[in-house]
Order: C-alpha cells, then structure tokens, then sequence
C-alpha cells in the first residue's frame, strides 16, 4: 500500500516526555512529506498550543493541516482558514459547569487563547504546562462563557475520574461526545465530533482514501481515527485496550515509535532498532 497521509496525536506520540521531537522521527517526517506525503497533527490541544510543532514540521511550506480540540477545528496551515468548526452553545458550557459542581471535579473551558477556570488546580496547571496558554481564574464560569467554545474539560484523580466519564457518557449520549484524552482529563466536544469524523472530513476534500492515511495515537480520544485509518497504530506506551484495537503496535514515544513506522510503511526503509 502507497499511504499518502500520515495523522499524529501529539502528546505521548508525536512528542516525547520533555514535550519535544526526536531527531530520528523529525527527519523521518520531513523525508515523507519530501516525497508527497502529507503530515496532519491531530490533537486535543487548542489550535493555539499546536502552532509551534506544526512550524517546526514545515506544515505551512507542505500545504497540511491542523486538527485540533480533538477534531472540532480543521485548519489549513498554509493558508490559516478553518475548514471545519464545531463549538458548545454557551448554556451547554454552563450545563457542564453545573454537572463538574455535581460530580464534585475540576472544569475549564478556553477563551481567546486562554485557559479559563474558578479556580486554578494541578490538572489546569498541567494544561498551562502543556499548552503555553496562560490561565485566568474568574469569580463565575457562567458570566465568563458568554460565546460559544470548542470544548470543555473535567478533571480529577484518573480513578474517580473514570467513573465520572461513564456516568456522563450515558447521561449525555447523543448530545455531546465524551472521552478521556489523558487518565485525568475528560474532554466534551459536540456530539459526533471526533479525530475519526474530522479526519473522515478532511480526507474527502483532498480526495485521499482512508486506506491510505496511517493515523498514530496513545489514548482513547485517539482510538477514532485508528480504527477510522487503513493503518491504525498504538503506541507501545497506550493502553492495553487501544493496542487492541489498532492494526498494529509500535515503540514507544520515548524510543522513536513514530519514525519507526514511517520509516517502514512510508519510506519502505529496513527495520531498524
């Protein structure tokens, strides 16, 4: 098979544990997108927090794309328009906000590149960590959500926050869709809206076939488009039930999974170590 779109989750994929690319994946990328293949980023950071990798990868020189907040935004990088966006009504924001108060969790949405929340915690820091974005603690979540936004997020102990994401889940299906991007972030998008649906979209107008796309990821916002691609790969670091589901298993984000992958499906290189 000629793949002709290779699609990256991020963090714990793309990226290794310090938040960077390795040399080896770096240069595996740059030769694949040399020969034709298009590089799209897929993650549930913000657009804002994806910029810089995207740079770093020449997206905008390679005519590829951006799909952010887990799919809900599709951004063409060589010309900055959104091919696709989907956002919360202001009062389902505030409906989520009313049910983390319930559930006794963490929530924080985004606002003009911000990260907004009532009170600052080690989840949100995390999120600042991860995105570069700063965060504004405001006195009420209801006042300060007054336009719509891409998504919304709980956060908690991974443990208490597993049953809080089935709860949800069937509280809300058909109405939202509800994942856990990392064990302790819950992320709530417009229903229908995944990596998959946006990856399926975006495909169509570039007329390029899902058996074509190779589509990379570690964690269960990811599991979408790994089943949606004609090659859905885990990562070795993922959880024993993605891996189950992929097509195949590689190394780790730590131990260049990535460039090992492209380096024998894309560039039909020998199998290295």
């Amino acid at each position: 098979m000629t793949y002709k779109m290779i699609v990256l989750d991020l963090d714990d994929t793309l990226l290794r544990d310090d938040h960077t690319i390795s040399a080896r994946t770096k240069e595996a990328l740059m030769t694949a997108q040399e020969q034709g293949v298009k590089v799209v980023l897929a993650s549930g950071r913000p657009t804002y927090a994806m910029r810089a990798i995207a740079k770093e990868l020449r997206l905008q020189e390679y005519g590829s794309f951006i799909l952010s907040f887990n799919g809900a935004k599709i951004i063409n990088c060589q010309t900055d328009e959104e091919l696709f966006n989907s956002t919360l009504s202001p009062e389902m924001a505030h409906r989520l906000y009313d049910l983390s108060r319930r559930e006794d969790v963490w929530i924080q949405t985004y606002v003009n590149d911000a990260i907004v929340t009532e009170a600052n915690n080690q989840y949100t820091e995390i999120e600042g960590v991860i995105t570069g974005m700063p965060i504004v603690e405001v006195q009420s979540f209801h006042d300060a959500v007054r336009e719509p936004v891409v998504k919304v997020l709980m956060m908690e102990d991974p443990e208490r926050l597993a049953a809080v994401e089935k709860k949800l889940q069937d509280e809300l299906a058909g109405e939202l869709s509800v994942m856990r991007s990392k064990p302790f972030f819950l992320e709530f998008t417009e229903a229908g809206v995944t990596k998959g649906t946006s990856l399926s979209h975006l495909i169509g107008q570039l007329g390029i076939t899902r058996e074509e796309v190779i589509a990379m990821g570690d964690s269960y916002n990811d599991l979408a488009m790994i089943e949606f691609a004609g090659l859905g790969v885990a990562m070795g670091n993922a959880p024993d039930d993605i891996k189950e589901q992929a097509d195949y298993v590689t190394d780790t984000n730590m131990n260049d999974g990535v460039a090992k992958v492209v380096e024998e499906f894309v560039l039909k290189q020998p199998a290295g170590v």
